[in-house]
């Protein structure tokens, strides 16, 4: 843990300004999500005027240099704002992330040009911005993609796309898609990324999916049909598009499982404040030492999926070699825990866990996803596997 010094509260010491953003996000989460959070779950509503919000507080371009708009700040930094929305709703800190990982390829990969085109907008929440990667048939598998962009138009002065692309979050919501497409052969080498806009000919969404979590946001198809996009839209040149992908992953990664921490925090204190009020046998139920024992395994397992969250996060700042290792250890580590703290929360509540207006099932639901997502708990153990087989 050389990247802080933990303090007796089981988290890192973190600086003044990083306890400034994570008790602003707490403030804005606490104010305008969570009061909402169950309802929107309910109803399906995608809040768009509550998400374009946080844009006022640079929440749209967390990482993305200041000269396009963008807050400048680093990855512990946004997993702490992520993990703080999340508490509220991770559904919702969720599309943030999202919308946060495609921001920072276009800042990172564009030129200039394309910087100062497409940022501005998106890092002030004018524009959301969704990240376009899995295909019907290629999931863990990103290289396989078949979605193909074809140089036309004179002088090549446009690509156009056909293929679909699966489990959009976003998806016809957001204004901007940054999309990972095949321009060349088969395999990584020949893939590359383009931002396509919301209006662009050709570009059609299919219906809202019918989901286990994440009701607040919709998830479809985004499905490409000659869909005609400028070749000035393509980022970094021809077949740059899936050493793209997988650096934005490194960051992704962290950013849902901060979002699982802060939903799983959320479930344990739900769970301390019912085990403390329920009654049972003449006594709160907080008092019998079997409860006591799993709250206590639960703090420690939330507390200890922290210190290596934030670690792995500081790693990723300081751009060390083995950082894409860590990020995929933080990833499967959080993720894992963050559904299992919520599940046993639900099981401390009883009956009443279960119970929509409790709010316990749909943190349960909501973060069981993040397990799958942004590369799945057992492809992060292939990721580590081959780093520790590559280190000899």
């Amino acid at each position: 843990m050389d990247a802080a010094v933990a303090d007796t509260a089981g988290q890192f010491e973190l600086n003044e300004d990083q306890r400034a953003i994570q008790e602003m996000t707490r403030a804005f989460a606490a104010e305008r999500v969570a009061p909402h959070a169950l309802e929107w779950d309910k109803a399906r509503h995608f809040p768009d005027d509550v998400i374009r919000a946080t844009g006022e507080l640079g929440f749209g371009g967390i990482y993305v240099k200041d000269d396009v708009g963008g807050s400048g700040l680093g990855r512990l930094d946004a997993v702490l704002i992520f993990e703080a929305l999340a508490a509220a709703d991770p559904a919702f800190s969720s599309f943030i992330s999202i919308h946060n990982m495609a921001a920072w390829m276009i800042d990172r990969f564009g030129d200039d040009a394309q910087r100062q085109r497409f940022l501005p907008d998106i890092a002030s929440m004018r524009q959301l911005a969704s990240y376009c990667l899995t295909e019907p048939s290629s999931g863990s598998d990103a290289a396989a993609l078949k979605t193909k962009a074809v140089r036309a138009g004179g002088n090549g002065s446009d690509y156009v796309l056909n293929g679909a692309k699966q489990f959009i979050s976003g998806a016809g919501a957001s204004d901007v898609y940054v999309v990972m497409a095949r321009t060349g052969e088969d395999g990584p080498k020949g893939i590359s990324t383009l931002v396509v806009p919301k209006d662009a000919p050709g570009l059609s969404f299919g219906a809202v999916e019918n989901k286990m979590g994440w009701h607040m946001q919709p998830t479809r198809q985004v499905i490409f049909e000659d869909c005609k996009v400028p070749a000035e839209n393509l980022l970094s040149g021809e077949g740059r598009g899936f050493s793209i992908a997988m650096a934005g992953l490194d960051g992704g990664r962290l950013n849902i499982a901060a979002c699982s921490l802060g939903g799983a925090q959320s479930a344990l204190d739900k769970a301390l404040a019912y085990t403390a009020e329920r009654k049972a046998f003449g006594q709160a139920i907080n008092q019998f030492q079997a409860l006591q024992f799993k709250l206590a395994d639960m703090e420690t397992e939330l507390q200890a999926a922290r210190l290596f969250l934030y670690a792995a996060a500081s790693r990723l700042d300081r751009k060390a070699p083995d950082a894409s290792k860590w990020s995929a250890m933080a990833k499967r580590l959080v993720t894992d825990t963050g559904f299992a703290v919520a599940n046993d929360a639900l099981q401390l509540l009883g009956g009443y866990g279960y119970l929509h207006d409790y709010g316990v099932e749909k943190l349960v639901r909501d973060l069981r996803v993040h397990q799958i997502l942004e590369g799945t708990n057992e492809i992060m153990r292939v990721i580590v596997a081959r780093h520790l087989i590559g280190r000899q």
